[in-house]
């Protein structure tokens, strides 16, 4: 039994608007990125800023701490919203042409799946942007402690872990695997080009995935041990490993470079449009 396509009962979306979304949201997300990276290496450096303190949530309270931080921090989120609308039109909508077959609702549901994980780390940005200092205290880690306190909380928080593991070595994978290559060729940006963007999405990919990784085995080990800090960072856990600082230096090198991509996507998605 085939299942009713949504795109069918949504209304056509101009390619115009698709595209400004694309870039103003991969422009917001290519700042978090670039952000956390820099934020990972001074870390790593040991230039003062702790890496248990080191996530996404950090990364908005370094732009509220600029001047003019908080109109920044808008700013920021509202881009993040035009990346969540531009990923669940891609769900919902189709408009990259996936169309209602298995394999094109999978890449659907990934698309639903990224805009909902944005649509959450807008609502982060906003808050941060329209609140004291004292309400913005430890958003994730509140949020997984009601879970696993609720009547099959640990299972979800599980399954959670699972989803973002999936997740990670999804990227590792794409990296690897360079899918990504035959965008890169339809951009047209000359040998040089091609070869940057190559590059950096290689190791962008790559440093993404193992970030993700190992936040979700934290969080499977916290789920499975029924305690609360589950949301210890990732860097901090980097950090600690043998050798920790090299390789905290050199996945926030990578989430640089990660970044890098994301700016060129942005600039050159959907340019035949």
């Amino acid at each position: 039994m085939k299942l009713p396509d949504p795109a069918q009962y949504f209304p056509p979306v101009p390619g115009k608007w698709v595209k400004r979304l694309a870039q103003v949201g991969l422009a917001a997300k290519g700042i978090v990125y670039c952000l956390l990276g820099v934020l990972a290496l001074v870390a790593a450096l040991e230039l003062g800023r702790g890496t248990q303190e080191i996530s996404r949530k950090e990364v908005f309270l370094f732009i509220e701490e600029l001047f003019l931080g908080r109109i920044l921090l808008l700013l920021v989120s509202a881009g993040l919203a035009c990346y969540c609308a531009w990923r669940l039109l891609q769900a919902i909508a189709d408009t990259e042409g996936k169309g209602a077959g298995i394999k094109g609702l999978i890449y659907r549901m990934r698309y639903g799946a990224s805009g909902t994980l944005y649509g959450l780390l807008t609502f982060v940005a906003a808050r941060l942007a329209v609140s004291s200092g004292s309400d913005s205290e430890s958003i994730r880690q509140e949020f997984i402690t009601e879970v696993l306190q609720r009547p099959l909380g640990q299972w979800l928080v599980i399954f959670g872990a699972a989803l973002i593991g999936l997740g990670g070595a999804f990227f590792i994978y794409e990296g690897l695997s360079e899918r990504y290559r035959k965008k890169i060729k339809e951009a047209g940006l000359g040998h040089k080009g091609e070869e940057v963007m190559m590059k950096s999405g290689k190791i962008g990919y790559v440093s993404r995935g193992t970030v993700w990784g190992i936040f979700s085995y934290l969080l499977g080990r916290a789920a499975l041990n029924a305690k609360n800090n589950a949301a210890e960072s990732a860097f901090h856990f980097l950090e600690n490993a043998t050798y920790g600082t090299y390789l905290l230096g050199a996945v926030a090198l990578g989430l640089i470079c990660y970044s890098l991509f994301v700016f060129i996507e942005a600039r050159f998605r959907y340019s035949s449009r």
